[in-house]
């Protein structure tokens, strides 16, 4: 019965995070444009694929193998056992599939921190200093995510011993529960996500943004957080499991790397799910009665531009940190009045027989 549960639960969770990319790519098709995709926008859905992966894996380790793996068995269990027995058999298919578990959970971990780290560099483009520490990040999770393999892979050697059985192949070589899978990989995990929290969360205490919008922001990009202690909790839910450390991986895999495909995806959807709220009249705007947004700080970005040459409509210089938009947008034109683009005289000599015409165009944005 339990197993019945865990698969509702588990396909449940795959077909949300499903839905979340999917809409995180429509969201992007309308905000920037598919000739504007950018690399995690292709990212994303590879590691959509992935989640599927890594939930048939669970799938498997509950319903194909009964959650049995190579631990949690006496010398005297292991010396009796009959390598031709149907619990022998379950037993290495089930090591197995945990070690193909962890890789598939890893690499799924590593693609969204990736996408974060992309879109951090979009967020953050022309402030000063950032660009260091996204190259940082991009290091960061490269080297992480090499160590953590190599611990899945080569932490047992030879590989075979991950479902070996008689004799005891030690702590090391049972996946299910293995120490330094599952310190290597949260020790890992959680530096990369602080480090990308970080990269945030400063600038936008120094944006010139009223309080509910910072908030909003804040809550948006800490998205991490929860993913952090959604890989702690599993972790320790795996060392005290005991015999059940095999199902305990599988399930809490998938509820942690749900967790972090709905935070990847978040950043994606909110702009335009405030688009569409204030055009329903549902929203109530943070960007003030004027319809202004405000830049960082002058220290941050560049000072707004003047008037441009030649024409009435003026040019204000907004960072994508002060509204929720992954790139600037025509939305992103501060117009602080209607525009009359003025009479032009027509030369003759360009074969306009009629002379003067005038031409005027009213253009309104609203915010």
């Amino acid at each position: 019965m339990a197993g019945d549960d865990f698969t509702v639960e588990a396909f449940t969770l795959l077909s949300i995070a499903i839905v979340a990319i999917a809409i995180r790519i429509v969201a992007r098709w309308i905000t920037a444009g598919p000739k504007n995709f950018q690399l995690d926008d292709f990212l994303m859905p590879l590691a959509g694929v992935f989640f599927g992966l890594e939930t048939g894996a669970a799938y498997c380790v509950g319903n194909w193998w009964h959650g049995l793996a190579n631990n949690s068995m006496t010398d005297e269990q292991r010396a009796t056992l009959s390598p031709t027995s149907e619990e022998y058999r379950l037993r290495v298919g089930g090591s197995k599939t945990q070690v193909l578990g962890w890789s598939l959970y890893t690499t799924l971990l590593w693609l969204l921190k990736s996408c974060m780290a992309i879109f951090y560099s979009r967020l953050t483009a022309g402030l000063l200093n950032m660009k260091r520490r996204i190259h940082v990040a991009y290091i960061l999770i490269g080297a992480t995510y090499i160590a953590v393999i190599v611990s899945i892979l080569f932490g047992c050697h030879p590989l075979r011993k991950n479902w070996q059985i008689h004799p005891n192949p030690g702590n090391y070589c049972q996946p299910a529960v293995s120490s330094i899978d599952i310190y290597v990989t949260v020790t890992l995990n959680v530096a990369t996500d602080v480090y990308l929290i970080s990269i945030p969360a400063p600038i936008l205490f120094k944006a010139r943004l009223p309080w509910r919008e910072k908030i909003e922001l804040l809550i948006l990009f800490s998205g991490g957080i929860f993913v952090m202690a959604s890989g702690i909790l599993r972790c320790v839910l795996i060392v005290t499991a005991g015999a059940n450390g095999a199902s305990q991986a599988g399930s809490w895999a998938c509820r942690e790397t749900f967790v972090a495909v709905i935070i990847g995806n978040a950043p994606m959807i909110y702009p335009l799910g405030r688009r569409i709220a204030r055009r329903a009249g549902g929203y109530l705007s943070t960007q003030g009665a004027s319809g202004q947004s405000y830049p960082l700080d002058e220290s941050d970005g560049p000072r707004p531009s003047t008037a441009m040459h030649g024409g009435n409509r003026k040019r204000k210089f907004l960072h994508p940190l002060s509204i929720p938009e992954t790139q600037c947008t025509e939305e992103q034109v501060v117009l602080p009045q209607p525009t009359t683009c003025e009479a032009r005289t027509w030369d003759e000599s360009v074969g306009n027989p009629e002379g003067i015409q005038v031409v005027k165009e009213t253009i309104v944005k609203m915010n």
